[in-house]
């Protein structure tokens, strides 16, 4: 089972280039998972008949939002996390913006999820440490009761030094704040495998680069893009990868390999 993830900048603007197409003819993913898609179900034109699409956009027109375009039927979708009033008593609920996808299917659930960004004034940052990272995982948890999970998604944090280009210029930056990396290590803390890392542990490897200074062209980038697997899964994950090459967005795609 191939299942892929990309963080596509625009899912209109990704189509309109014949990214996503051009990927999904040349790979064949079995799920693929996006995220910011920018869009509304039906503002997008779709064409992948092998796929059922799902979506979870956002209110807030062209902002945010994940889909999930799968060829395996699902036993059940779920939408957002279960703690609509807590983000809304404390930061203005981002439960409207279409950030967390749950599928479920015979052997795990599979997440679909784009972080909110701290934002460049760390404005975010503690809805970061104090709420959105600590739910998300208890959420993760709560699924892994039932069945393995696999997380995959934008996760808007770099975790180790090895994990972007220029790390000492970049600690109180957002995605790199000592803050949004605990949220990393508290994923793995509690048994959730970082599925490229734990195949690749010396690789030095992005998944994202800045628009500003020929970042991408120079390799200036962060690894931000995550596949993150239950520890029950270890021995059903046959590959982890970052697709450096395929162009279309600020992100590239990320994909991992699971037999059953």
């Amino acid at each position: 089972m191939k299942i892929y993830s990309w963080n596509v900048n625009g899912l209109r603007a990704v189509l309109k280039k014949g990214a996503l197409q051009a990927l999904i003819r040349s790979e064949n993913p079995d799920i693929i998972c996006v995220q910011e898609t920018k869009a509304k179900q039906g503002q997008a034109e779709i064409d992948f008949p092998e796929y059922e699409e799902i979506w979870n956009s956002a209110e807030r027109a062209g902002y945010s939002g994940t889909a999930v375009f799968t060829k395996i039927k699902p036993l059940s979708v779920r939408y957002d996390l279960p703690t609509e009033q807590a983000f809304a008593d404390n930061f203005g609920d981002p439960l409207t913006e279409g950030r967390v996808l749950t599928i479920e299917f015979e052997e795990f659930f599979l997440v679909n999820v784009y972080t909110p960004n701290s934002k460049n004034e760390l404005e975010r940052l503690s809805l970061r440490e104090k709420l959105w990272d600590p739910e998300f995982l208890r959420y993760l948890k709560t699924l892994e009761k039932v069945k393995p999970v696999v997380a995959c998604g934008d996760f808007n944090a770099a975790h180790e030094e090895i994990d972007i280009a220029r790390p000492k210029t970049n600690h109180h930056s957002a995605g790199f704040t000592n803050e949004e990396r605990q949220g990393i290590t508290n994923l793995i803390a509690a048994g959730f495998i970082d599925s490229f890392r734990f195949l690749n542990p010396e690789a030095v490897r992005y998944t994202w680069w800045s628009h500003w200074g020929q970042a991408r062209a120079n390799n200036v980038g962060w690894r931000i893009d995550y596949f993150f697997l239950s520890r029950s899964l270890e021995s059903n994950l046959k590959s982890a990868e970052i697709h450096e090459d395929v162009l279309g967005s600020d992100h590239c795609p990320v994909s991992i390999e699971l037999e059953f």
